[in-house]
């Protein structure tokens, strides 16, 4: 089943396109992120994803090879619908996704637990999340874990995105400063 859009959809993709992510090279520190989350949870694979209109994008994977999945066999897409911790124990006995894809065939996808990334102005950008082919449950500190590294990659995309548009003033400002020189010279 197909995840409804979030009623907030159009500003959501508009945060972010700000954060300059998708699309973009691997990168060591979501990487550690990833790996970690797989190894709390004790899962095969474990990653960080970003919904934009068309699909689930993986800013880093630990267990997969694919870069992107489409967004209507996406469970990542219902999880940025929730504000904590979503959980599928065994997505062949949930309505929603017994008929996906993904679970009735590569990768038979059994368990998914997603935390989304919430921006710090509330809007969720994807998750971070951990899968296994076997039907399973998560400890409370699994979960938690799970929350408090979600948080942690949220606050190094914030970072980045803070960086970026710093050193994008930066260069504005240094632009407008040189123009009114160069027209100083020319007279």
């Amino acid at each position: 089943m197909k995840a409804p859009k979030p009623k907030n959809e159009l500003q959501r993709i508009k945060i972010l396109w700000q954060y300059d992510v998708l699309d973009t090279l691997p990168e060591a520190v979501f990487d550690d992120f990833t790996q970690l989350a797989g190894l709390v949870c004790g899962a095969p694979v474990s990653l960080i994803s970003l919904v934009d209109e068309d699909r689930q994008w993986f800013k880093s994977k630990t267990g997969v090879t694919i870069n992107e999945t489409s967004r209507d066999v996406s469970m990542c897409a219902h999880a940025i619908l929730q504000k904590d911790i979503f959980i599928v124990p065994d997505a062949t006995k949930d309505k929603r996704f017994k008929d996906n894809s993904l679970v009735v065939s590569a990768p038979k996808i059994r368990f998914y637990a997603g935390v989304p990334l919430i921006s710090p102005d509330g809007y969720a950008l994807g998750t971070l999340c951990v899968i296994d082919k076997v039907p399973r449950q998560l400890t409370e500190n699994q979960k938690e874990s799970l929350r408090v590294l979600a948080r942690i990659v949220m606050t190094q995309l914030e970072f980045r995105r803070q960086s970026r548009a710093h050193t994008g003033s930066h260069d504005a400002s240094a632009s407008v400063k040189i123009k009114p020189a160069s027209k100083r010279q020319r007279r």
